[in-house]
């Protein structure tokens, strides 16, 4: 028998470790003096569930016409799913993509960097391959249940060589290479 007690405070656990799951994900608009209004919005952290609808509801949050819409990315990666739906997104909306110089990109979140219109790369970017056979994170195959996803399709979607998705694949999951300058050129990265 649980006394109520106990189920709250499990209730509260579990709402916590989801909430720190999730990527940080903010939007906000603001303005320029010299390109006048901008949407800005940041992903940081672990990609997870759920992340796609943050981001659908700052955009949404956010509605009208900016001069420049600009995505600052500062991401471990995770969820591959769940970047794709994001990256989408982003292309559709028309963001460009920036990895400031304190920023580092690995991981799934080369899906984010892949969808920008224009693509900025001052920090790091990362190879690896995903730590799940399925190419995704525990937290994301089971939200998906078992959906597969196809990052060749997805990078060719967005204009990126496929041999971004094999070069990822050749690196084990506790390892990374970081990408040097020539390499993000050759894979429209930068």
């Amino acid at each position: 028998m649980h006394s109520p007690l106990l189920h709250a405070a499990l209730l509260c656990l579990l709402t916590l470790q989801s909430a720190a799951a999730l990527a940080k994900v903010e939007v906000e608009a603001g303005d320029d003096p010299r390109r006048g209004r901008l949407l800005v919005a940041k992903v940081s952290e672990d990609i997870a569930p759920g992340d796609y609808e943050a981001l659908l509801k700052g955009l949404r949050a956010n509605p009208g016409r900016y001069a420049r819409k600009i995505l600052l990315l500062d991401s471990i990666g995770g969820s591959a799913p769940e970047a794709m739906r994001m990256g989408r997104l982003l292309r559709e909306t028309g963001f460009d993509v920036l990895v400031p110089s304190t920023g580092i990109c690995q991981g799934s979140c080369i899906y984010l960097l892949a969808a920008g219109r224009k693509k900025t790369v001052r920090g790091h970017v990362g190879l690896h391959r995903p730590p799940f056979p399925a190419g995704d994170s525990a937290l994301a195959h089971a939200a998906h249940h078992g959906q597969r996803h196809d990052p060749a399709a997805y990078l060719r979607e967005m204009n990126v060589p496929t041999r971004l998705a094999e070069e990822m694949q050749r690196i084990a999951p506790h390892n990374m290479r970081v990408l040097d300058p020539k390499e993000l050129a050759r894979y429209r990265l930068n």
